[in-house]
């Protein structure tokens, strides 16, 4: 008698072997193998291919194992290596599924992406594809039961044909996840060469490439310049519904889902078909280049629009009047441009070449401007500067004082004959929190300085008398606090940066024109926050859009989106993602702001910084994964410790090693991205 036939006690045949279950997905059938823990990998795939005797390509096919949320990729591995047992129940499923995936301009694409690649490797290819870098995505996820509402997302794109409802946290309904960005470099393919091909499902023939990344949307077409094209917001009844967070503790609320960089789709549980956001996630934008970037930097545009127009970033009356100018002129110009402009001639950037010199936006790494030249003396400022240092129940008394700035430190003098002498105060900017308090028709040109000492932060508060001093002092207290001085090259150029986003916000109204445009097709409840709408009427924005637009009038497309992420890069909010946090010692919630080059210890209900750690004074940073804290050790004995309380630890160590990260890239525009190192310094356990 044989006994490969005879089945003991625990499942096993009396020959060694067992039944192993694999559930085939595209055919929607389970079968049964008869296996050893011996076995590899490939060798369990080659039996259930011959078992199946189906003629299909299945070389896109891999083993999935639900329950440890596994892909068994290693095919050279023994089942018993991988610790599967009878009891196991495999996948056999394609890598390669369909994401709705939404853009940062609000657009719907249909996107194949690899399911087991880690989800870096994944938006990297993506970003390759669409032929722009530096990106990230964020996750729409449903609630048990809930589907998914277009009440809550008012427009489809035209890019796809597919939508999607837009609910945040706090809207009762779906919450909004993000998933971490992949940060990489332009690839002039449209098609990645590391997607497998696919194959209709008639007659066999290989889909073409476009066609398998984009099915019947626009893309499919081999042309990614769709993407480099600004749609202006059409619908105020679909920006009314989307959700705006009215507080500190919202917008760190909407950063609790960023997911694993180092892990695939498949296991943190994304499904075939869900609605990704595609997002910017680090917010150092390097060598953003008009020639060659023309989709990034409408990508970016676009993001910033949202970002203003949700009220997820606070700026000014009169910022936003001149946002609101800067959109309702590209609006203008994206309507009016040619099949050549779309295609970013060369005739055309030529002309706007010169213009475009001292836009390179620029961050901790990118390119430096050399304006100054070579310079072997510091410059210093000296100037009549009024201070006013806040006490509790006193007024602000602003002081006139001579103040002069040299290397990083302001020394303040009763007058310019004691100059010379001891100052009265003397402040080191080294480390500090610049923010400007700036009203143009008021004429007020405020710095608010948050200076770190032992026991937290002082606060200092300069007024300038024009916009000339303020721009000079402005641009070496933004310096200062990096640990640079006025000797450094971008000094002028932010100068520069600082006049011209000032310039941008004035109301010089031309009786002659604005009458002739007060009826125009301008609609400003598409153009400006809430907050705003409900504060004038609506001809009333409109006019003061039209008086901000003559400042930007002669702008060229290209310029005004460069110009637009100028002027959000220069919002004091800018670049701080914020978490909420509970400090070791600490008996209440707090907040922490990540920013691309410093940890801001944050208080919850003001925003106000309590205080501020720079990454150039960081030694390490580590994580007890058993307790979820994060520890950051800085020079001279500093150590912070503190536990995310609404989100996984994992997700702030990520964003701390990412800038980290980006502060190596070196200045080679050419380097490769160093993908292990990444991972190094942000996986944690991998």
């Amino acid at each position: 008698m044989a006994l490969d036939g005879i089945r003991m006690p625990d499942g096993c045949y009396a020959d060694g072997t067992w039944e192993l279950s694999v559930h085939v997905t595209d055919l929607g059938r389970d079968v049964t193998l008869r296996v050893t823990g011996e076995i590899h990998i490939g060798g369990v795939m080659l039996r259930l291919v011959e078992k199946l005797d189906v003629k299909k390509d299945w070389s896109d096919h891999a083993l999935w194992w639900e329950k440890k949320k596994t892909w068994l990729l290693k095919t050279h591995w023994t089942l018993d290596k991988y610790g599967i047992q009878a009891d196991a129940k495999l996948q056999f499923t394609p890598q390669h599924k369909l994401l709705r995936l939404q853009l940062p301009n609000m657009k719907y694409v249909k996107v194949k992406v690899n399911f087991s690649d880690r989800v870096f490797k994944a938006v990297s290819d993506i970003c390759k594809t669409f032929m722009f870098s530096h990106c990230g995505k964020k996750r729409l996820k449903k609630k048990k039961g809930e589907g998914f509402s277009s009440a809550g997302f008012g427009f489809v794109s035209e890019l796809a044909s597919l939508g999607a409802g837009r609910n945040w946290p706090g809207a009762n309904s779906q919450l909004l996840f993000l998933l971490p960005v992949g940060n990489i470099y332009s690839s002039p393919g449209l098609y990645s060469k590391t997607m497998t091909p696919t194959y209709d499902a008639h007659d066999g023939s290989p889909l073409s490439p476009t066609s398998a990344w984009f099915g019947d949307s626009a893309l499919s077409e081999g042309n990614p310049g769709i993407l480099a094209v600004s749609q202006p917001v059409t619908s105020p009844e679909s920006l009314a519904k989307m959700y705006k967070p009215q507080a500190l503790l919202d917008k760190a609320k909407i950063n609790q889902g960023w997911l694993d960089s180092s892990r695939s789709l498949m296991e943190q549980e994304v499904k075939e078909n869900e609605a990704l956001l595609l997002r910017f996630k680090y917010y150092s934008f390097f060598d953003l280049n008009p020639k060659y970037d023309a989709i990034r930097i409408n990508q970016l545009y676009e993001q910033s629009k949202w970002a203003i127009l949700l009220e997820e970033i606070e700026c000014t009356e009169e910022e936003m009047m001149m946002f609101a100018a800067l959109q309702y002129h590209i609006n203008k110009l994206s309507i009016m441009s040619s099949e050549n402009h779309l295609n970013n001639s060369d005739k055309e950037v030529d002309e706007v070449d010169a213009a475009l010199s001292d836009l390179e936006i620029t961050l901790e790494g990118g390119k430096t401007s050399t304006i100054l030249g070579d310079i072997t003396s510091i410059p210093e400022l000296a100037d009549y500067i009024k201070v006013f240092k806040p006490k509790k129940l006193t007024l602000k008394g602003y002081k006139p004082y001579w103040c002069t700035f040299k290397d990083t430190s302001i020394s303040c003098y009763k007058s310019k004959e004691e100059s010379n002498g001891t100052p009265a105060h003397q402040m080191n900017l080294r480390g500090c929190e610049v923010t400007p308090d700036v009203n143009i028709s008021g004429q007020k040109f405020n710095i608010k300085l948050l200076i770190p000492v032992a026991e937290g932060m002082n606060e200092i508060w300069l007024r300038c008398d024009n916009e000339t001093q303020y721009a000079s002092w402005m641009a070496a207290c933004r310096l200062a606090s990096k640990g640079k001085t006025m000797a450094d090259s971008s000094y002028g150029m932010e100068v520069q940066n600082i006049l011209s986003f000032l310039k941008m916000q004035h109301l010089n109204p031309d009786p002659q024109l604005i009458p002739e445009q007060i009826n125009t097709d301008i609609n400003p409840e598409c153009l400006v926050s809430p907050r705003y709408l409900k504060k004038y009427k609506n001809k009333q924005i409109t006019a003061r859009i039209l008086e901000a637009h003559q400042n930007v009038a002669q702008m060229s497309l290209i310029e005004a989106k460069m110009r637009f992420i100028q002027a959000w890069q220069s919002l004091p909010e800018f670049g701080i993602t914020h978490f909420i946090a509970r400090f070791q010692g600490g008996k209440k919630e707090e907040l922490i702001g990540i920013a691309y080059n410093r940890l801001i210890r944050m208080d919850a209900s003001t925003g106000d910084a309590v205080k501020t750690w720079r990454f150039s004074n960081m030694k390490q940073w580590n994580v007890n994964w058993e307790i979820k804290m994060v520890t950051v050790e800085f020079a001279d004995d500093v150590r912070v410790s503190f536990i995310c309380t609404e989100v996984d630890c994992k997700v702030v160590h990520e964003f701390i090693g990412g800038y980290i990260f980006l502060s190596t890239r070196a200045k080679d525009q050419n380097e490769s991205l160093d993908e292990e190192m990444f991972y190094k310094l942000t996986s944690g356990w991998v």
